[in-house]
């Protein structure tokens, strides 16, 4: 009797070879977090190394990236803060200024006609004249090239902050009076407005000069010297944004009581003389 039985099927199972196994992928991940890790440790290292405003600035851009990048290359941090220069950091920016005019050498051979000086109203930054004539030729409010070129380096650096400056002009008390009434007056208020020019072409914003004033003779850098060549000077101040500006006038307070107060009379205004100081 014939045998009708299928046969089973025979299976095959092969085996994958294990050999080569240094050739997968495992190590390659191990590495790169290995990487991540050292970048994250050199970054930390480097924060360190850097001022308050570097760290509050790297601190923003991982609060908030998008606001970051809208502001990239201004005087905002990446919360959209601005970067002020307060009275706790004022002198930060005294020793940037001195740092960026030791890299001219022009205008270190000038240093002791620089004056930088932190006030009650922010950063004096002061250019002293000398008998010649150093930043301006002597009674011209045309500024020569290292006051051009000291004026340009400053309005650069301080036109990134959102602080107002006030610039001055002053003369000594010799007088100074042309055929045309040209004085000390007109001289001082010029070269104080001509160095707006300058700064404001290079850098300074329109909203950020406060004012703009011109003295004459009438505050003297060294009163028991009024011919002293010193006197003569222009004086740009950062003013800090602490309080309100110097120029700024506080509103009224109210009486204690009822009754009006008595009327003042008005202070009566003098013209100061041309010719004088």
């Amino acid at each position: 009797m014939p045998d009708n039985t299928t046969p089973a099927p025979i299976i095959v199972i092969k085996k994958k070879s294990s050999h080569g196994g240094h050739h997968g992928g495992a190590w390659k991940v191990a590495y790169a977090d290995f990487v991540t890790a050292m970048m994250a440790l050199f970054i930390v290292l480097w924060i360190l190394n850097q001022s308050q405003e570097v760290r509050e600035s790297v601190s923003g851009y991982f609060k908030d990236p998008k606001g970051f990048g809208k502001h990239v290359g201004t005087a905002k941090d990446g919360n959209g803060k601005t970067v002020e220069v307060s009275k706790t950091n004022m002198n930060d920016l005294k020793k940037k200024l001195e740092e960026a005019m030791k890299r001219m050498p022009e205008l270190e051979k000038l240093k002791d006609q620089i004056e930088m000086t932190i006030t009650n109203e922010g950063l004096r930054i002061e250019l002293l004249e000398t008998e010649n004539g150093v930043f301006f030729e002597s009674g011209s409010p045309v500024p020569s090239k290292f006051g051009q070129e000291l004026l340009e380096l400053l309005a650069k650096k301080i036109g990134d902050l959102p602080n107002h400056i006030l610039i001055e002009g002053h003369t000594d008390a010799r007088p100074y009076v042309s055929q045309t009434g040209y004085g000390n007056w007109e001289l001082s208020a010029d070269r104080a407005n001509a160095a707006r020019r300058i700064m404001q072409t290079n850098g300074i914003r329109g909203d950020q000069v406060s004012e703009v004033r011109g003295y004459a003779a009438q505050k003297l850098r060294k009163p028991n010297n009024p011919d002293d060549p010193s006197n003569r000077r222009i004086s740009v101040t950062v003013q800090y944004l602490d309080g309100p500006p110097a120029n700024e006038k506080k509103a009224p307070s109210e009486p204690n009581s009822s009754k009006p107060e008595p009327a003042k009379p008005s202070p009566i205004k003098q013209e100061p003389s041309p010719a004088k100081h």
